[in-house]
C-alpha cells in the first residue's frame, strides 16, 4: 500500500508539493490514502495511547527575549520557558519562518511558501484565500484519525479557517475574515467560536490561554480521544502591549545600540543595497537611538508605552513576552493537574523573530538572525532528552514530519523538512540535513514559478526583495533575487551577528560556491518553480 500511496503522490494530486492537479488520480490516491490510515490505525498496539500535542505558537519572539539562550539581554527573566527547556530539548537555531501568514503556511502543510498552491493575497490586507483542495491542512489528518483538533487565537491565513473540516473546535480572530479588526492583537477582538461570532476584550494572552485550559481540562473535546491544539497567541507582535500587571516591569533594563543601527555603519558595507539603505532608527539631541515616526505596520497603530527609544521599545517588548511566559507555567500546571503531563508533546516556537536595530531594522522579514530567528523548545517526556541542547539549525518545515513521527501516523504527503525525532533522542547526532529558508513576499505556489522584475511586486514585503538562504553547518548563505546584487556568506560561530560578509573574500570561494550549489539543490529537492532561473549575482563589491 505504501508504494501505491507513493506512486500516487508523484502522479501529482494537489497536496503534497501543492501545485498540480490530476482529476484522474485523485479517486485512486483518496483511496490508497484511507487504507493507508487505517492500516496504520490497525496497527497501533492497544496499551499504547498516541500522546497529545500541545503546540504554543507566539508572534514576533526573538529568541534573545528567552532568558535560557545565551543571547538573551542578562536582566531577561522568562521561568516558565525555561523550566520547559530544562524539560525537553532547546533549540538554539530555529528558522521557522519569515513573517506571519507565510510561516503559518507552513505550519499547515509543511511546505514552504512556494510550494502552496492557490494560496493568495486577495481584498483588503491581510485579507487572503485558498482553495482546500489544492491547499489541505494536515491537521484534518489527525482529526481522521481519531484526535480532536483545536486551535484558539490568530488565524492569518485565509478567510477559511477550517473549522468543521480541520478542526474540531476553533476559537479563532481571525484577521483575513474581518481586516477591519486586525490590529487589535490584545483587546476588543471580533471573533468566531466553532463559526459563531462574537466580540470579545480583556487581554488576548491571558484570555487564550483560560480557553485552552478548558479545553486540556476537558471542555470541548472527547475525554478518551488523543488531542491537538494549536496555541496561536498574538504577543508579542506590535504594538508590543504588555499586560497592565508587567508595564513596570525591567526597571533597570539596559539596551546596548547595535553597532550597524545608522546607515553610515561601515558593517553595511558589504550587504545588499536595500540594507545598506535601511534607515529606521536616528540619534535624538540626548544622544539615544529613536525609531524614526515609531513602529509603522499596515494594520497596527504606534503605541509606546515608555517612549520613543531603542531601549523603550526593547523594554516594552520584553515585557510584552512576560504574559506569554506566565501562560506556559499555566498550561503546564493544567496538564499535571488533569494527568496528561506525562502522555503530552509541548512545543513551544514563534513564527519568526524580529529585529531591534541591528543593521537599522525595526522588523523581522530579512534574512539575518536578529531578524527571523526564534526560540524552539520540545518537551515529551520518555521520549525527548531533558535538558537537551540542540545546535544543529532547523527549520519550520521540520516541524509537521516531527509531530507525525512522533505520533506514529504516516505523512500524509510529502513534505519539505526532515523528522526531528533522531536530535530529540541525541541532540548532538550528525545531521545531514541543511535548512532552506526563503521569501517570496506575498506570492506562493506557481505564482513564484518567475521572479518579479517589477520592484512593485519584489519588494512589496516591507520593503525587503526576495530571497533565498540555507543554514548548514556553522554557515549561512544568502542569496537575494535581484539581478546583480551580492551574495552574502557568514560564520556564524565565529561571527553570530553576521557583521562580516565572507563571499568576496579569496579562502572562503570554495565553501562559497558549495553552499550556492547546495541551496540550488535543495531548491530543486522542493521543487522551487524558480530554482533554475534566480538572477545572476555581482562578481564584485
Amino acid at each position: 500500500m505504501s508504494g501505491l500511496f507513493s506512486r500516487c503522490i508523484r502522479k501529482g494530486f494537489p497536496s503534497p508539493v501543492g501545485r498540480f492537479y490530476d482529476p484522474a488520480v485523485k479517486s485512486l490516491l483518496l483511496t490508497a490514502t484511507l487504507c493507508f490510515f487505517l492500516f496504520s490505525a490497525i496497527g497501533q498496539p492497544a496499551d499504547e495511547k498516541r500522546p497529545n500535542i500541545l503546540f504554543i505558537y507566539t508572534d514576533d519572539q526573538s529568541h534573545r527575549t528567552v532568558s535560557c539562550y545565551e543571547e538573551a539581554y542578562p536582566w531577561v527573566n522568562t521561568p516558565n520557558i525555561d523550566a520547559l527547556a530544562a524539560e525537553g530539548v532547546r533549540f538554539t537555531h530555529a528558522y521557522v519562518g519569515t513573517w506571519c501568514m507565510p510561516s503559518r503556511t507552513t505550519m499547515l502543510t509543511g511546505h514552504h511558501q512556494y510550494g502552496v498552491e492557490s494560496m493568495r493575497m486577495e481584498g483588503q490586507y491581510p485579507g487572503s484565500v485558498y482553495d482546500p483542495e489544492q491547499c489541505p491542512f494536515w491537521p484534518r489528518v489527525l482529526r481522521e484519525n481519531g484526535f480532536t483538533t483545536a486551535q484558539i487565537g490568530k488565524w492569518h491565513t485565509g478567510i477559511d479557517s477550517g473549522y468543521g473540516r480541520d478542526w474540531d473546535h476553533q476559537i479563532v480572530w481571525s484577521r483575513p475574515k474581518y481586516p477591519e479588526n486586525a490590529g487589535n492583537y490584545f483587546d476588543d477582538q471580533t471573533i468566531e467560536v466553532d463559526g459563531v461570532k462574537q466580540q470579545i476584550s480583556g487581554y488576548t494572552t491571558d484570555w487564550y490561554t483560560d480557553r485552552a485550559v478548558d479545553f486540556i481540562e476537558g471542555k470541548n473535546r472527547k475525554a478518551d480521544a488523543p488531542w491537538y491544539l494549536w496555541l496561536c497567541y498574538g504577543a508579542v507582535h506590535g504594538p508590543f502591549t504588555p499586560a497592565e500587571r508587567h508595564q513596570a516591569s525591567y526597571p533597570d533594563a539596559k539596551v546596548p545600540v547595535p553597532e550597524d543601527i545608522y546607515p553610515d555603519s561601515p558593517l553595511r558595507a558589504d550587504k545588499p543595497k536595500y540594507v545598506q539603505e535601511r534607515s529606521r532608527w536616528h540619534q535624538n539631541p540626548e544622544g539615544f537611538a529613536e525609531l524614526d515616526s515609531g513602529v509603522q505596520q499596515r494594520t497596527v497603530k504606534n503605541a509606546p508605552i515608555h517612549g520613543n527609544t531603542l531601549q523603550d521599545w526593547v523594554r516594552q517588548y520584553h515585557q510584552g513576552v512576560l504574559a506569554i511566559d506566565d501562560a506556559v507555567g499555566r498550561l503546564r500546571e493544567a496538564l499535571e493537574a488533569t494527568g496528561q503531563l506525562e502522555n503530552t508533546l509541548i512545543v513551544f516556537a514563534a513564527d519568526q523573530g524580529i529585529a531591534w536595530g541591528q543593521k537599522g531594522f525595526q522588523q523581522k522579514i530579512a534574512p539575518y538572525d536578529a531578524n527571523i530567528r526564534g526560540p524552539l523548545i520540545m518537551s515529551l517526556p520518555g521520549k525527548i532528552e531533558a535538558g537537551g541542547v540542540c545546535p544543529t539549525p532547523v527549520g519550520g518545515t521540520d516541524l509537521p514530519p516531527t509531530f507525525f513521527s512522533l505520533v506514529d501516523l504516516p505523512l500524509p504527503w510529502e513534505m519539505h523538512g526532515h523528522d526531528l525525532t533522531p536530535l530529540l533522542e541525541n541532540p548532538e547526532v550528525d545531521w545531514e540535513h541543511p535548512v532552506l529558508t526563503v521569501l517570496t513576499g506575498e506570492k506562493y505556489g506557481s505564482d513564484t514559478d518567475v521572479i518579479p522584475t517589477d520592484p512593485e511586486i519584489l519588494y512589496k514585503t516591507a520593503s525587503v526583495p526576495w530571497w533565498v538562504s540555507l543554514m548548514e553547518g556553522r554557515h549561512k548563505y544568502i542569496r537575494t533575487l535581484i539581478e546583480g546584487e551580492v551574495e552574502e556568506l557568514y560564520d556564524l560561530e565565529n561571527d553570530p551577528e553576521e557583521r562580516v560578509n565572507l563571499a568576496f573574500k579569496p579562502e572562503y570561494q570554495e565553501r562559497l560556491k558549495q553552499m550556492r550549489a547546495d541551496t540550488i539543490a535543495e531548491l530543486r529537492r522542493t521543487e522551487a518553480g524558480f530554482a533554475d532561473s534566480m538572477p545572476a549575482m555581482a562578481t564584485e563589491k
